[in-house]
């Protein structure tokens, strides 16, 4: 089981800063699924700023959201404020 999302904020280059319940934080980029159905909307600047935490995930005022197991999955750990290794994949949204 996955921890829950219990914080976001969005940063440059169509990236979110999360916080998770077992107190990690974790950067996922958006931007390799802005080409992909309602996610391609994230691409004007104050949509992507919508993105607020929903139940125990994460959701953008076009109501795309994203699994929060894919979200801790795919996301790059931070260790001492830097990223800590790659990720990739496709995502999960429900529409």
């Amino acid at each position: 089981m996955y921890p829950s999302v219990k914080s976001v904020e969005p940063l440059e280059g169509f990236k979110l800063l999360l916080g998770f319940a077992n107190g990690e934080r974790r950067v996922f980029d958006v931007s390799p699924y802005l080409g992909v159905g309602k996610f391609a909307e994230l691409r004007d600047p104050s949509l992507f700023s919508s993105v607020a935490v929903k139940f125990d995930s994460i959701e953008w005022a076009n109501h795309v959201d994203i699994d929060p197991e894919f979200l801790y999955e795919k996301s790059v750990g931070l260790k001492d404020g830097r990223i800590s290794k790659r990720s990739s994949g496709r995502a999960k949204a429900h529409r």
